[in-house]
């Protein structure tokens, strides 16, 4: 993208966090929902302590992460037409960071807090540290590895790719 200025790098940064934002917050309202009607089943009066703690957790986990995902676009709101997108975008990126990591809190505590009603609590603590080994795995170590390998591969079809477009807009 070597002819786009910043202002067009900051836009494109936007929209494809906007674009990461739309699947995260789909997920964590999904799951936020399903918290929010669980104490009104009828088993859940069958819950221990532990088990209801942990759904605590489980509900305020989501709930802050749904604050977070959801806060770019309050951002903007209160940015809008103010020439201040770079300042959105860092702002996005970290609130976004931090809304995933309580997206994988939720999901982890939901997890246990299910296996541990429906199964022995050695086998739930097992399931859930997979579970979270699983996220983990995926959400911070790939990314992390995966951001110091090169893909000579792939860099060079990608410079291909933009030589293509080129052309074809010059025409």
């Amino acid at each position: 993208m070597g002819d786009e200025s910043d202002r067009q790098r900051w836009q494109r940064n936007f929209t494809d966090l906007l674009q990461e934002l739309r699947v995260a917050q789909t997920g964590i309202q999904i799951l936020f929902a399903f918290l929010l009607t669980l104490p009104f089943s009828a088993q859940f009066g069958k819950t221990t302590d532990l088990q209801r703690d942990v759904y605590i957790v489980a509900l305020l986990a989501a709930s802050g992460a749904a604050a977070l995902i959801i806060s770019p676009v309050a951002f903007h709101r209160a940015l809008f037409r103010q020439g201040r997108k770079p300042e959105l975008v860092v702002f996005a990126h970290r609130v976004a960071t931090w809304g995933l990591y309580l997206t994988l809190v939720a999901m982890v505590s939901s997890v246990f807090m299910i296996t541990d009603f429906l199964l022995d609590q050695t086998v739930a603590l097992i399931l859930s540290a997979i579970t979270a080994a699983w996220f983990v795995a995926f959400w911070i170590a790939m990314p992390a590895i995966r951001h110091r390998w090169v893909d000579e591969d792939a860099d060079e079809e990608f410079a291909d790719e933009e030589a293509r477009d080129r052309s074809d807009s010059a025409r």
